[in-house]
């Protein structure tokens, strides 16, 4: 479990989980100099560098590609709020046990092996709707192919279509060129940038942030969903 007071993170482990400092410094991405990123996306804007100082303790966490696949596919026309609830139900269901935090068992998700196995009836209980059977022929393809299909073929899954995929890549690839485009996105680009056209945000993303443009959309995600701009 994390907790961060001011400046100070702290990591209070699972009971019988053994993880290490390094484990929890790549996983949030913390050796890497985004102040040096920071200024090669800023690009001289005095948008953007309103949008960098506004989310500047923003992190990529490097999620296993698995994992980050699983959770997008149930990201689709879903809320936070149930997308934690979908995760955490599918892990208690079908994943294995971690260990405990202050009385309450944590699991993993499940493998692509196990939800290869499974219908879309028994799936029914975490009310994935449409999403199960993007899962189960996902996971149909991850376990016979090998997780190779997922940085060689990943738009051939079923339900990843081109946002999903650029999440995926972007967290649990680390393919910080990528550059997903939702509704957050679109609105940023087209009321600020004046870029309304989604092949030209794209273009724009790989003229002005390059190999960052994964970073530098977090910032922009956060500050329109949070903020704003005015």
């Amino acid at each position: 479990m994390l907790r961060l007071e001011g400046d100070e993170l702290t990591v209070e482990e699972l009971i019988s989980k053994d993880s290490s400092e390094a484990f929890w410094r790549e996983y949030l991405d913390l050796d890497r100099d985004y102040g040096a990123i920071k200024k090669k996306i800023a690009t001289g804007s005095r948008v953007m560098e309103d949008v960098i100082s506004y989310g500047s303790g923003i992190r990529i966490l490097k999620q296993a590609p698995w994992e980050a696949t699983l959770s997008f596919i149930i990201s689709q026309n879903n809320n936070i709020p149930r997308i934690k609830k979908n995760i955490r139900q599918l892990s208690e269901l079908f994943g294995e046990k971690i260990g405990e935090y202050e009385g309450t068992a944590w699991y993993n998700v499940p493998s692509p092996q196990v939800l290869a196995g499974l219908t879309t009836e028994e799936l029914a209980p975490v009310k994935l709707g449409y999403r199960a059977r993007y899962i189960i022929e996902s996971a149909q393809c991850v376990a016979e192919k090998g997780e190779e299909v997922l940085r060689e073929d990943l738009d051939s899954l079923c339900g990843v279509g081109p946002k999903v995929a650029n999440c995926i890549r972007l967290f649990g690839l680390q393919k910080f060129d990528s550059f997903p485009i939702d509704v957050w996105i679109k609105r940023f680009m087209t009321e600020v940038l004046d870029v309304s056209d989604t092949r030209e945000m794209k273009k724009y993303a790989h003229e002005h942030f390059g190999i960052y443009g994964g970073i530098a959309q977090q910032y922009m995600f956060y500050f329109m969903r949070e903020k704003g701009y005015n």
